[in-house]
């Protein structure tokens, strides 16, 4: 992600150059309307796509369905951190292979904006940056810093050189329209061609400044030479563990798209069109969760979320109907009344326009051009020819969704080892410092863990009360969380969130005469990656006090400290396929259970089919789990989120925010975990985790989703399908229709609803209405074993139940592999 970018001298741009299939010189410019690409103003969709959140097999299907859902183009970042995850040392495999996602990308005959940085944010790890870039002394990020801007410069050169080597930018015939870097280093490079920079209203000519938001129909580029352009659309947003799941409705993504190309904007990108998952310890911070599906069109999956998916799809065909308009003129505005306005495109005597009712709960009827027309709250109507509206932003048609996942197997008869974790100093490799050290700087980021070690000596001055030998621990953390242990045995467990990873820990303790261990465990969960300096924002262990029921306080702040990176655990390596049969491993039929620190491991055979697959890990704490030495990623269902605040049907009417629409409140952040099917081999297949606070393996499942619910209702007074459109005939001519799809390689196996007249509810939950006809036999007839299926909707097609009533037609249906 996208929000603000910092405020330095060194320009993020985007380099704009054009796709095309054949090999030849692409001439793009621009002007006030519209990037201009061979002489043609263009209207372009785009969706930001991740390739590393996802697999290589993955990539063609979920940009085919982006291709179907009506994007002309896909963004990706670049992240420096896994390109070159050591100084000069450079990696470009498996889901990492750039040059093969931007080549599957062109072979689905679409454009490429590539985000080259050097900066990502994106919640992802450090922002994109390598751990070693932050360890060069005098180094400043994002500044005018000359050591910072060798080594951007010498990693920008590289990825150039390497699309240049490949033939992938537009002027040599590749895809690539779109690349985001430093504008002095672009001009080095003699790259003659537009630059474009996100959120930077003083970007200089000829750079055009964009917009970033949940909104950006009121951006105005800060000359009248340059395009509206709009670089990141959350189309939901991010998922951090201790939060509840957020979600924006279709109706108002649709709304927001729609108004700023109402406004004159002609280039849009979704953030995220598909977002994925954070495998392993991509993840950025604090305390971001695995999953990334951002709500977006495309879920983590990679399956088609409805109704959004197919409510944009619609939305992006009606506007491509309004292309040459569009690009031919100004909008002239003109106003309709309070909260209402319309704005027109002309060419010659013929024109587009949109109609908007920006208020949020009023519905208006509006007079425009002497035809009147019903505008919902908080929405826009387009008509392509200025007489029919054939798009309503508030009107969803597009079918629902509701996914359904089977167990396919469970872990409760599985034959477990296990290995416990040693607490404190593990190997010869620890070290001792006076005082606390910072972890990141100590650890390097190459685990998430440092054990902070000392030796506490009691001779019962700070604890001669009633209790006897007792005292209060007082801990103050960076972040972002920590086990404390006295005498090698667990005692207190402290965590911050994502908005604040500071935290503190106040715990009673006992402790003997003599001497006595104190280790802690800090823990980071994804290093910072977004905010003003955030590079060097710190974790780990900040004052260590004890202090009695009196006034007496010990400072061990300062005392000396011994030091441990990593677990011992990682460093033997439990995860791997090779240690799979090693003696360190403890067999028995007692497996242990809620217990801290401990590591557990067992086989699966891999179901059949192709359906995505999740292991659910609600029975779990906190920790990391791996298959065939492929970390998923970090797991913490112990997190709960707050017990207040959602909302199953969130209403779309009035300006969104992160916070607005939110579901499961007092439940895990997340539960279910995705891995690839690409991860599994023939046979048996190697589970590890590694449980930080205590869970029951034994109650975990792995999943696959089997079906899903595909539902839609649709009015005789709706709209017919926006495609049915052409211009200079009455689109009003046409039926509506409900039409079903499945996924690929799906097929509608049963109808469990079908009525016609006025059916209330929602999918799952449709019910008969006091004007009723069952079409179930006929929906039957028309749909079961396709992939997919439309009904027309009207009373001459199906009979009138109650002639003079509006009617509708709901349809609940059952897609399976």
């Amino acid at each position: 992600m996208r929000i603000k970018t910092s405020l330095v001298a060194i320009f993020l741009v985007v380099l704009v150059l054009f796709e095309c299939e054949i090999a030849f010189l692409a001439n793009v410019t621009y002007d006030g309307r519209a990037l201009v690409i061979d002489g043609k103003r263009r209207v372009l969709q785009s969706g930001s796509i991740h390739y590393p959140r996802t697999t290589p097999d993955m990539w063609p299907e979920i940009i085919r369905k982006s291709k179907e859902g009506g994007l002309d183009v896909i963004e990706t970042y670049v992240f420096w951190n896994y390109h070159e995850p050591e100084k000069g040392k450079y990696y470009f495999e498996g889901r990492f292979d750039l040059v093969k996602f931007v080549k599957t990308v062109q072979e689905a005959g679409l454009f490429v904006h590539l985000r080259i940085g050097p900066y990502a944010c994106a919640e992802w790890n450090y922002g994109g940056f390598p751990m070693w870039l932050h360890l060069i002394p005098g180094i400043q990020f994002r500044t005018t810093n000359e050591l910072f801007k060798n080594e951007m410069k010498s990693f920008l050169s590289k990825i150039v050189d390497l699309m240049k080597e490949k033939d992938l930018f537009a002027s040599q015939g590749g895809p690539i329209i779109l690349a985001q870097w430093a504008a002095e280093t672009a001009i080095n490079l003699n790259t003659s061609v537009p630059w474009v920079m996100c959120q930077q209203q003083d970007a200089p000519d000829p750079v055009i400044n964009t917009c970033n938001g949940f909104y950006c129909d009121q951006f105005t580029p800060n000359s009248p030479t340059k395009p509206k352009m709009w670089t990141e659309n959350y189309t939901g947003w991010f998922l951090a563990f201790g939060y509840a799941i957020p979600f924006r409705p279709a109706q108002d993504l649709a709304f927001a798209v729609a108004r700023f190309f109402e406004t004159g904007g002609t280039f849009q990108n979704y953030y995220m069109y598909f977002g994925g998952t954070n495998f392993g310890r991509t993840a950025g911070g604090p305390l971001i969760a695995t999953s990334y599906d951002y709500d977006a069109p495309l879920d983590e999956y990679g399956f088609v979320r409805q109704p959004k998916w197919g409510h944009l799809r619609d939305l992006h065909t009606a506007i491509k109907q309004c292309e040459e308009y569009l690009v031919s003129s100004e909008p002239v505005r003109q106003d309709l009344g309070i909260n209402l306005e319309a704005h027109i495109y002309f060419k010659g005597s013929k024109c587009a326009a949109f109609l908007a009712n920006y208020d949020s709960s009023s519905d208006a009827n509006v007079t425009f051009k002497g035809k009147s027309y019903f505008l919902p709250a908080w929405s826009v109507s387009i008509l392509p020819d200025c007489k029919n509206v054939i798009f309503n932003t508030a009107k969803v048609t597009s079918h629902r969704n509701v996914v359904h996942s089977t167990t396919v197997s469970d872990f409760s008869q599985s034959e477990w080892s296990w290995y416990k974790e040693t607490v404190g100093v593990w190997g010869n490799n620890s070290f001792v410092e006076s005082g606390l050290l910072e972890q990141i700087n100590t650890t390097k980021d190459i685990s998430d863990f440092l054990w902070y070690t000392t030796s506490i000596h009691c001779d019962g001055s700070i604890n001669a009360n009633k209790d006897g030998q007792t005292a209060y621990m007082l801990i103050e953390s960076l972040g972002h969380a920590a086990l404390v242990f006295v005498n090698k045995k667990l005692v207190a467990f402290g965590y911050g969130y994502h908005d604040n990873a500071s935290f503190g820990i106040k715990e009673k303790i006992s402790l003997k005469e003599g001497n006595n261990t104190l280790d802690v465990l800090s823990m980071m969960i994804g290093l910072q990656n977004y905010g003003p300096w955030f590079d060097i924002q710190g974790a780990g262990l900040l004052s260590v006090v004890l202090a009695d029921f009196g006034d007496k306080e010990e400072d061990l702040t300062s005392d000396e400290w011994t030091y441990q990176v990593g677990l011992e655990g990682e460093f033997l390596g439990l995860f791997d396929i090779s240690l799979a049969n090693s003696s360190l491993w403890t067999h028995g039929k007692a497996t242990p259970v809620n217990q801290s620190l401990i590591w557990y491991k067992t086989t699966f055979l891999a179901p059949e089919g192709n359906a995505p697959l999740v292991l659910d890990l609600a029975s779990m704490g906190k920790g990391q789990a791996w298959i065939n030495g492929q970390s998923i990623g970090r797991y913490w269902p112990a997190y709960l989120s707050p017990s207040t605040g959602c909302t199953e049907n969130c209403d779309y009417r009035g300006t969104y925010d992160s916070s607005k629409c939110l579901r499961n409140c007092g439940q895990p952040t997340q539960t279910l975990y995705y891995f690839p099917r690409t991860w599994l081999h023939p046979g048996k297949n190697l589970l590890v985790l590694h449980e930080e606070l205590g869970g029951d393996p034994s109650k975990i499942s792995l999943k696959t989703r089997t079906s899903e619910q595909v539902c839609g209702i649709v009015s005789e007074v709706d709209p017919p399908p926006v495609d049915n459109w052409t211009p200079d005939s009455e689109f009003t001519s046409g039926s509506p229709e409900i039409r079903l799809t499945c996924e690929k390689g799906w097929h509608i196996s049963a109808i469990n609803y079908a009525s016609y007249g006025t059916p209330r509810g929602d999918c799952g939950t449709f019910t008969k209405g006091s004007c009723h006809a069952d079409m179930l036999l006929r929906v039957q007839q028309a749909c079961i074993g396709r992939d997919g299926c439309s009904i027309s909707v009207s009373s001459e097609k199906l009979g009138d139940p109650c002639p003079g009533i509006i009617k509708s037609l709901a349809i609940e249906a059952v897609c399976s592999v």
